[in-house]
């Protein structure tokens, strides 16, 4: 769903989106304070996590840089470049690699030692963030000068290490000016998708990152029941932002969260409009933090007080829809038909045809990128195989949804990771609208940390 490196999911409104999700982060109202003594009893008791995360060390990053250079020479890819602010990057190197207009390229060659390429007055930055990283100080960098072409740089460097032909991948996050302008300086280079290299080795997750990703599932569930539990009717969303942002702090992540509000739940995406809490209100909270570069993406639908008996048939549907994912993900199964499985119960509930009420597919990749490779839909387009099937160690969302415009909407939402024997949901699914919360660990009894 969102990223909490870019651009909330909502933010495709428009720019003030992207500020409303950062000002989802800090609290707007002066009312919720940053003391445990006056917080709202079930954020004050939420237990500090953030010590439970370890960090990547450099041994591991060289051993996907190790994987990735056998996927090079399995798709007959000579070499890759990762350019400005790759997530790719980190996940290799460790390198978010900021650099606007100008060029940051990571190149990492299949035979040959790594190298940097970026502005000459950056070298002494460029080799200080090298030198924590996996290659350390001995990083070959090459710059140029701002009146010379930095495409040219990049040619150079790969000349240096035979390839004065060959493939060249290049990230498909890439601006168009970079790659046509790598393409231009080098026309004795074939150039084509890296994805079959970065996504081969980030889609399959291994027990450090997994172990991330639950503890970011964890600490986002425990944030959305506190949250939960601390409202009342005439709250804003603006309250709410606040709350969450607080629970946050507590627990000691980065994280941000949505809600909508009766007849906005009914919007996938939601609404930048004003929303108050009444009793009976049906609510949506989404989104997720981040834990260590790897973010959980969870929803939780439920209602303030009672819900109507078209709201629980609702669910219900939604809830069998989401089991039905859940029984057909498994190594080997197109993701298609996950999708398909999930949807049949929907349509067959009638709530069709196809895309009528659940409006989108019913899962992505997760994993240092929100949304990520694979995606659980028939003719995924935004992937590099347009009919992938599941591996052991993939990642994803499980949320199918009903969305019943001028009414209300139910989404439910946990992250799902391929086993070797099908796959489970690393939090509780939601037993019901009243009681979305049961199933998990016993609310926190002291506000010891």
């Amino acid at each position: 769903m969102s990223t909490l490196h870019t651009m909330s999911r909502r933010g495709f409104l428009g720019a003030s989106g992207a500020l409303a999700a950062t000002a989802a982060l800090v609290p707007p109202r002066a009312a919720i304070s940053e003391t445990a003594a006056q917080l709202p009893p079930a954020i004050a008791a939420l237990p500090v996590l953030s010590g439970l995360a370890r960090p990547f060390t450099n041994a591991e990053r060289l051993a996907r840089i190790e994987r990735a250079r056998q996927l090079m020479a399995a798709d007959k890819i000579d070499a890759i470049v990762l350019a400005n602010s790759t997530t790719s990057s980190v996940y290799f190197a460790n390198m978010r690699l900021y650099g606007g207009e100008r060029l940051w390229a990571l190149v990492i060659p299949a035979k040959g030692k790594p190298f940097l390429v970026c502005p000459a007055f950056e070298e002494g930055r460029a080799r200080e963030t090298l030198a924590t990283g996996p290659f350390g100080k001995e990083a070959d960098v090459l710059t140029w000068q701002e009146d010379e072409s930095p495409f040219a740089a990049l040619g150079k460097g790969l000349a240096d290490r035979g390839l004065t032909s060959g493939t060249v991948g290049l990230d498909e996050n890439m601006a168009f000016v970079f790659s046509e302008g790598i393409r231009a300086a080098n026309p004795h280079l074939t150039l084509v998708s890296a994805s079959p290299v970065t996504a081969g080795c980030r889609m399959i997750k291994d027990g450090h990152e997994i172990e991330c990703l639950r503890l970011a599932c964890r600490a986002t569930l425990l944030v959305y029941r506190a949250v939960a539990h601390s409202l009342h009717p005439g709250m804003t969303t603006i309250d709410v932002h606040s709350l969450v942002a607080a629970a946050y702090k507590r627990v000691g992540f980065q994280g941000e969260a949505s809600l909508n509000i009766d007849e906005f739940t009914a919007l996938p995406h939601g609404s930048r409009q004003p929303q108050t809490l009444h009793e009976g209100s049906i609510l949506m909270l989404d989104d997720g933090c981040d834990v260590e570069g790897y973010t959980s993406d969870i929803t939780r639908t439920f209602v303030l007080g009672k819900a109507s008996d078209k709201m629980k048939s609702v669910f219900d549907l939604v809830h069998r829809a989401q089991s039905a994912a859940l029984a057909a993900a498994r190594p080997g199964v197109p993701t298609g038909e996950v999708d398909a499985a999930a949807r049949k119960v929907i349509v067959d509930g009638g709530y069709g045809p196809g895309f009528t009420y659940f409006s989108h597919r019913v899962g992505h990749g997760i994993g240092m990128d929100m949304h990520e490779w694979p995606y659980l839909v028939k003719n995924d387009m935004y992937g590099y195989d347009l009919q992938p099937r599941l591996n052991a160690g993939n990642l994803f969302s499980d949320e199918p949804g009903v969305y019943i415009r001028g009414e209300f909407g139910v989404r439910l939402e946990d992250d799902m990771l391929i086993t070797e024997a099908g796959a489970e949901l690393l939090t509780p699914q939601s037993p019901s609208l009243e009681d979305p919360f049961g199933g998990m660990e016993p609310e926190p009894s002291s506000t010891k940390g």
